[in-house]
């Protein structure tokens, strides 16, 4: 049987977990075993499951310290956002326990007048959940809490990266739930295709590419799919907004968790003169402490591997070859880990694919608009379509401004990192296939609708 390792990036001699690369015929089985146990806990009281999933919160929550130190080790997040990710989890368990009491249907008039028409929500029966690796805890929950408080069973295939951190919540679930109904299954890409074979619905997050391999397959099959691919997004700052305090939100969203998150920001469009504002920036850039994730004072800790490391470093030397300078991310930090300095440019040509592409780590470039419809049409001329961040003073202007981005999430005077889970999730473009997630539109995509007519 093959084997992956799982090290930690700040120190890759570090090996955390090493796991099973599932075959596909061990998806078969542990499918065969979930749909099984779908029956009963899709048949029982709502209120069973509401009980399950606040018992699944109570452990979590009594863990927090054990599995805040797991996500620092393994995936490099710095301690404060990765305690911070721990509590999220407990208020995504709890509020879709709750949600799973909501009223499930709708009663419609009868064309005969006396028969009850009326709609009830049933589970698909398996769902597979295929997740990255930057947010080990949060989006696993945002997407297992909703499935099981609606009656499906999971199978639940983590980025081989993120591994050890799966596997614990599942340890930690399993007194809480009924054998069959989260079943963890580690491995690469073979294993996710797999478990989109054998499930009757499927939720991914992860890159484009993978994405649209998972979309295409689930479509062939003609089951559910929900793809969340990835961002190149834009903060928009116009010449009214607070430049001090922009710069500082910008820096955090850009260059926080060292970029690796679908949210973050990788393109500051300046309305105007963009010179003083990239000064800011990259002074605001500068004072964010990067090192061990572990020390709570870190901000920037390291990438997740060497190849998205290489990758912007070649990246920033082609655009400099362009013409485009590098105002600060230079000097690069020393130590064994996949550090990479965050690093802001300007002048970067057009064309060059940092100004086009997602290269999900600690940089950014700034480029000019010459009026703020100029600024919407720079920032909408990319391929994903996720979050954008508007920065003024102005309502007028943030209103006009928030309707003409071609996204699916729009801030004003707030960073584009950061999301409500009792709010929908998604992007436009090839940032998103398929129905939303999070809040009440995930029991829109977790059941499938059933129109009953009760004739006396």
């Amino acid at each position: 049987m093959t084997t992956i390792e799982s090290r930690s990036p700040q120190s890759p001699s570090d090996l955390v977990v090493s796991v099973p690369d599932t075959a596909p015929e061990t998806v078969v089985v542990a499918a065969g075993t979930a749909r099984a146990a779908a029956a009963d806990w899709a048949r029982g009281p709502a209120h069973a499951r509401t009980a399950a999933l606040h018992a699944c919160a109570e452990v979590l929550a009594a863990a927090a310290d054990e599995l805040t130190g797991l996500v620092v080790r393994e995936v490099g997040k710095p301690v404060g956002e990765a305690r911070a990710e721990i509590g999220r989890g407990v208020a995504i368990l709890r509020y879709f326990a709750q949600l799973a009491l909501l009223p499930e249907g709708e009663v419609y008039p009868p064309a005969d007048g006396v028969s009850l028409l009326h709609t009830r929500r049933r589970p698909h029966g398996v769902v597979g959940l295929i997740t990255p690796w930057n947010f080990p805890v949060a989006i696993p929950l945002w997407k297992a809490a909703p499935a099981l408080a609606y009656g499906n069973t999971v199978l639940l295939k983590p980025a081989p990266q993120s591994s050890a951190v799966t596997l614990r919540l599942a340890e930690l679930f399993a007194g809480a739930l009924p054998p069959g109904v989260l079943t963890v299954l580690t491995g690469l890409g073979g294993t996710g295709e797999a478990v989109v074979d054998a499930v009757d619905a499927v939720s991914f997050t992860g890159s484009v590419a993978a994405g649209q391999s998972v979309a295409r397959r689930a479509v062939t099959r003609g089951i559910p799919v929900q793809c969340e691919m990835g961002g190149q997004n834009a903060a928009i700052v116009l010449p009214d907004a607070d430049q001090d305090a922009t710069a500082a939100a910008i820096a955090a969203a850009a260059m926080g968790y060292a970029g690796q998150k679908c949210t973050a920001t990788s393109r500051v469009i300046v309305v105007g003169d963009p010179a003083p504002f990239a000064e800011r920036l990259a002074a605001a850039v500068e004072a964010l402490p990067v090192g061990d994730p572990a020390d709570p004072a870190t901000v920037v800790g390291p990438l997740i591997e060497s190849r998205p490391r290489d990758a912007i470093r070649a990246a920033v030397q082609r655009a400099e070859e362009g013409g485009a300078r590098v105002l600060t991310g230079a000097r690069q930090p020393g130590g064994d880990g996949w550090f990479q300095a965050p690093t802001v440019l300007t002048d970067v040509p057009p064309g060059d694919d940092l100004r086009s592409e997602e290269y999900f780590g600690p940089v950014c470039v700034v480029l000019p608009a010459e009026s703020a419809q100029a600024a919407v049409r720079v920032a909408n001329d990319v391929r994903h379509g996720l979050v954008a961040a508007v920065y003024t003073r102005d309502l007028g202007s943030a209103l006009t401004m928030s309707n003409g981005l071609d996204v699916g999430m729009v801030k004003v005077n707030a960073p584009t990192t950061g999301v409500d889970f009792h709010a929908p999730f998604g992007g436009e473009k090839e940032s998103s296939y398929g129905p939303r997630e999070q809040g009440t539109a995930a029991r829109d995509f977790y059941t499938r609708i059933v129109t009953v007519t009760l004739t006396p």
